[in-house]
């Protein structure tokens, strides 16, 4: 009896000492902890902003050329790294704000989750790296792209608090987007209308992104952000409505006078599909009372999923088909 009881607590030891975590597995499985709360913290899921870098390509009927695709592809990888370096920046400035909005506080910075140090270092490391890259591409691309990091910082710092200097701070990163295109496939036939209807259309998102927040805040929206109490749901839907309707204007404008395009007007095809994506963005967040961000609902909602989808093959038959 002796033997086997001394048998038994031998073995539990044993099994003691193997369900405890060595210092080396408890570090690793640190270590991978910190590096996803960094690629959330990077945000992949707003990389589809950046989709507009790939417009100079499309509409200058250059899609299929292996060198400007190769260099757009780049500059949209470079475009995603610098956005995220930005994403990094600006919560670790809006940590303690951030912890009094009923979802920022569960980001992985304003919640304690992710060490400030690595965000520090990761963030450090995206500027540095990205510089020679975008230099061996072009120095215009490097300009450009570091003249939006620039503007960014300075919209995190500065720019936000200053009431609709904001929403256009926001719709020049997208212009500059669309600029860096245009740079790295040295466009020829890409017409000054689109930047127009790119800025709009940025203003339209920047401002559905406004309304989003100060309805989902209510009357504590300016505890978490500033310049919200500059803004009220009438002044936002009025400029929602203005904007939308110059949307539409700038873009079948576009649609028939722009020099590059078919001599049948076929592009005007596209009108109707533009139309739709803005009313139902407007009926989502009017009717529906859609509180996300303009870049989520476009991805959750199927028709406006579905419309954008039909948009893109319809220019890409009336550029490469007919």
């Amino acid at each position: 009896t002796r033997q086997v009881s001394l048998s038994y607590h031998a073995g539990q030891g044993d099994d003691d000492h193997m369900g405890e975590a060595t210092p080396t597995s408890s570090t690793s499985v640190r270590q991978r902890s910190q590096l996803a709360l960094l690629i959330k913290t990077m945000r992949p899921k707003q990389w589809t902003k950046n989709v507009f870098v790939w417009a100079a390509l499309v509409f200058d009927v250059k899609l299929f050329r292996s060198e400007p695709f190769l260099a757009t592809l780049a500059a949209f990888v470079l475009f995603c790294l610098i956005s995220s370096a930005v994403y990094i920046i600006n919560d670790l400035v809006d940590m303690p704000k951030d912890r009094l909005h009923p979802e920022k506080r569960n980001r992985p910075l304003a919640s304690g989750a992710l060490n400030p140090r690595i965000a520090i270092v990761a963030a450090s490391i995206i500027v540095v790296g990205c510089l020679p890259w975008a230099l061996a591409i072009g120095w215009q691309l490097a300009a450009i792209l570091y003249g939006y990091l620039l503007l960014m910082v300075a919209y995190t710092f500065r720019l936000k608090n200053i009431v609709i200097v904001d929403v256009l701070t926001i719709a020049a990163g997208f212009v500059l987007r669309v600029g860096a295109g245009v740079a790295v496939v040295n466009a020829e036939r890409f017409s000054p209308w689109l930047y127009v209807c790119m800025a709009l259309l940025a203003l339209f998102l920047g401002l559905g992104k406004r309304r989003q927040e100060i309805v989902l805040m209510h009357e504590n929206s300016a505890s978490t952000r500033r310049i919200l109490a500059e803004y009220n749901l009438r002044f936002v839907d009025e400029m929602l409505s203005l904007v939308s309707a110059s949307t539409v204007m700038a873009y079948a404008t576009y649609t028939f006078s722009a020099p590059n395009l078919p001599e049948n007007h076929s592009m005007m095809l596209t009108i109707p599909f533009v139309l739709y994506g803005i009313f139902r963005y407007l009926y989502l967040i009017h009717v529906k009372g859609e509180t996300d961000p303009p870049d989520v609902v476009v991805l959750k909602d199927r028709a406006l999923l579905l419309d954008v989808l039909l948009f893109g093959v319809v220019v890409f038959l009336v550029f490469y088909i007919f």
